[in-house]
């Protein structure tokens, strides 16, 4: 066993001073609304609506019906996303009574409690308000099952309060960090399952962020070998197996895919896996989780167009997801075999880098004419989804942000998805649905595999132009061997250029909750509840030696 060797930028690191913020608490608490001493009181409104009832009418009454009367003026009309703070001079005890918007009543479901509780905590932190009680979204005559709600609202909360900003020494906004919101149900058995949904949404959250903070990385910070420390120090704080080889066990395994793009830096690849064993005496009941961990991308010897490539960075953001999911799994233990490999490299123009025109072998033995040195992502894959088949993996979910076709074709509102099984795709489909995490499915064709045929070899590393998204799917499709197979190219959903509900600008942490959702939808044993339970033990780390 050897140590991961430090980053080629381990001095800059240490010049970087985090901003330090207290960690956001969310509890749940049974009592009447109107008696909670708060600086802030959330309630709600649907759109519509000229006399509140239920908890926002109790407060409204409290308050002389100024709530009705400021419906009747026009000035709240319980539009999505709306907010309107009430200062109540000591009337009740809250400070303040907050106005959410549910828009229409028949349109209320997780998804829009997600942007609003997102919406609510962001409009309090330009406040300055670092604490506030709210009242369980649509789970009253909205028809939200109370622990949905709860976990939309923990959800929403977290993950609309994100920032990055890690290297910024000095902070120009001076408002309070919000630190503790509490969903406050009167009722002790819907208390009860608003907190349970809560715990969860709270874990789903935090996992995101996992991944959203290392996409937001520098790459001289993110390198392969500081993402291989992520997916360690996950793995020891839920207890799953580990393995992380260097360059010298990934040639003598055949990797020559991954071995190519990895060939024109100086920093070590690493392939990461990670293994999460939840049904051990069912191995065939399981799954595969393969992540593209680019974590730079200059295109190598077909360099990148220099506008934009500091966005580069986030190549790593499906292998970044994949072990953030893994995050989520080994917290809620679904009943199934998970495994997480997750190829990281950077791709440079070394002096060592492939060169349009090689052929390089994979890992089962298939030859790639490598066309363009830009289309890597699918290289390493390659080889990431042979070394799942070798373990036995029989459905397979790989990870990428793949191809900059899939943002012209799909834009940013939705990933792309192909499969060679339709059972899969729809259950990714409708794991997604979930989450609110959106998927579109694209067609593979056999017409288009004509896109990556080669004169000199099994097949080509691009197809050009035409249906790019596709026929870089249909080469990953050549290294499944037979395998249920789901391909998702996320190179849109990845980042957000604006803050939009609970995404910020940035990484997105897209598909993390969607990936954890589908394992536990896909788990063998109808008993998992998935509500988190602690870790087993330490996780088994096992580190190869790296040349």
């Amino acid at each position: 066993m050897t140590t991961t060797p430090k980053p080629r930028t381990a001095k800059a690191k240490k010049s970087a001073k985090p901003n330090k913020t207290k960690a956001l608490k969310i509890d749940v608490r049974s009592a009447d609304i109107t008696g909670i001493d708060t600086p802030a009181l959330v309630v709600n409104l649907f759109r519509g609506v000229k006399k509140p009832g239920g908890a926002t009418g109790a407060v409204d009454k409290a308050l002389g019906g100024i709530i009705t009367q400021l419906i009747k003026d026009g000035e709240i009309k319980g539009s999505v996303g709306e907010t309107t703070l009430i200062h109540t001079l000591g009337k009740i005890k809250p400070k303040r009574v907050l106005v959410a918007g549910l828009g229409p009543q028949d349109k209320v479901d997780v998804q829009v409690v997600r942007r609003v509780s997102a919406e609510v905590v962001r409009f309090l932190r330009r406040k300055g308000i670092s604490s506030a009680a709210t009242i369980a979204h649509g789970a009253g005559v909205g028809g939200l099952d109370p622990k949905l709600s709860g976990q939309a609202i923990a959800e929403g909360t977290h993950l609309g309060l994100y920032k990055f900003g890690t290297y910024l020494t000095k902070n120009g906004d001076t408002t309070n960090e919000f630190e503790k919101l509490t969903v406050v149900e009167l009722d002790k058995t819907r208390a009860k399952a608003i907190d349970a949904g809560v715990k969860l949404g709270c874990t789903l959250a935090r996992a995101s962020i996992t991944a959203r903070d290392m996409v937001n990385e520098p790459a001289n910070h993110m390198t392969p070998s500081r993402m291989a420390e992520a997916a360690q120090k996950v793995a020891g704080e839920q207890g799953l197996k580990i393995e992380i080889f260097g360059n010298a066990e990934m040639k003598k395994m055949g990797m020559g895919a991954f071995m190519g793009v990895a060939q024109g830096t100086d920093e070590p690849a690493k392939l990461i896996v990670m293994r999460y064993d939840g049904d051990p005496d069912n191995p065939e009941n399981n799954l595969g989780l393969i992540g593209k961990g680019i974590t730079f991308d200059t295109g190598g010897i077909s360099l990148k167009p220099p506008g934009g490539m500091e966005a580069m960075k986030g190549d790593m953001a499906g292998g970044a997801a994949v072990i953030a999911a893994m995050e989520i799994i080994g917290q809620t233990r679904p009943k199934i075999n998970v495994l997480a490999v997750i190829a990281a490299t950077e791709n440079m123009p070394g002096a060592s880098a492939q060169r349009p025109g090689d052929v390089v072998r994979a890992m089962n033995g298939k030859t790639i004419e490598v066309i363009n040195t830009d289309a890597e992502g699918r290289l390493v894959l390659a080889d990431a989804l042979c070394y799942a088949r070798e373990q036995g993996i029989t459905r397979l979910v790989d990870v990428a942000t793949l191809t900059g076709a899939m943002v012209t074709t799909l834009g940013k509102a939705c990933t792309g998805v192909m499969g060679n099984d339709d059972k899969l795709v729809q259950q990714t489909i409708e794991a997604g649905k979930k989450t609110g995490e959106k998927f579109w499915e694209l067609p593979l064709f056999d017409e288009y595999k004509d896109l990556i045929k080669s004169d000199v070899a099994d097949m080509k590393n691009s197809g050009g132009r035409q249906a790019g998204s596709i026929s870089a799917a249909l080469l990953l499709a050549e290294f499944v061997d037979g395998a249920a197979w789901v391909h998702l190219d996320i190179a849109g959903t990845s980042t957000s250029d604006k803050v939009s509900g609970y995404l910020v600008k940035g990484a997105t942490g897209v598909p993390v909750r969607t990936l954890a959702q589908l394992a536990s939808d896909l788990a063998a044993d109808s008993d998992y509840q998935g509500v988190p339970k602690k870790p087993r033990g330490k996780s088994k780390t096992k580190q190869r030696s790296v040349p």
